[in-house]
């Protein structure tokens, strides 16, 4: 048997009741015996336990408080978190950035013997990486956007040298992406082992340095350098 409808004409529409609470909620419990401020407490306590487990694993002296001193939750920051100096992070940044490009000269190295077929010397390998690793560093350190040294162009006022430096990072990816297509296609087998692993990293250097837009515009450009003389890819 069908079951008959109610017309919604006859149901009464009401707004809802957006009256606050009239006891007390969950949170003002909560509140009324501190427990935000316990589970605080009890948080620093779990993290200096912690530390004072990983100092004695470690086989160092863990530092006492005294009776009924806590610490404060900047200061439990401060001690988990390492801080270093802006001079510090810009050596850092050098160095991590370095050494991924001296690890692509040393994989670019090896692929180019492999590829001519011929026996890889490593000692001759680590030595030009090793080599690769200082110019790369001075180059980053003295380059390289950090907030530590905002204008690396020497007499440049400051609102230009982002565009300064676009600019050359852009014309550096250009020049040598054409060149490493240009020297695998144009040189022998001796002159591109010795040069094409160091351009093949001033190229991807150069490209990542670039903003989104301009990296894009880089390899376009090489692109047409590349199949405007005709030259192979692979």
């Amino acid at each position: 048997m069908a079951r008959k409808r109610k017309d919604p004409t006859e149901i009464k529409l009401a707004h809802p009741d957006r009256s606050g609470p009239t006891e007390a909620t969950l949170l003002d419990w909560a509140q009324e015996r501190d427990l935000f401020a316990e589970a605080k407490r009890r948080e620093r306590a779990l993290r200096r336990e912690k530390k004072k487990k990983e100092e004695e694993k470690a086989g160092g002296a863990a530092r006492r408080r005294k009776p009924g001193e806590e610490s404060s939750s900047d200061e439990d920051e401060e001690e988990d978190e390492a801080t270093f100096t802006p001079g510090q992070e810009r050596v850092l940044d050098a160095l991590l950035w370095t050494g991924t490009l001296a690890s692509v000269h040393f994989t670019l190295d090896v692929l180019v013997q492999h590829q001519y077929a011929s026996d890889i010397e490593w000692n001759r390998v680590v030595l030009r990486s090793g080599q690769a690793f200082l110019v790369f560093l001075l180059l980053i350190y003295a380059l390289h956007p950090h907030r530590s040294s905002p204008n690396p162009i020497p007499l440049l006022p400051r609102r230009y040298q982002h565009l300064v430096s676009q600019a050359g990072f852009l014309a550096t990816s250009v020049a040598a992406g054409s060149y490493l297509f240009h020297l695998t296609n144009t040189s022998g087998y001796m002159a591109v082992m010795k040069r094409a692993p160091t351009v093949g990293c001033l190229w991807l250097w150069g490209v990542v340095e670039l903003d989104l837009g301009l990296s894009l515009l880089s390899v376009l450009l090489t692109g047409a350098f590349v199949f405007s003389r005709g030259y192979k890819i692979m």
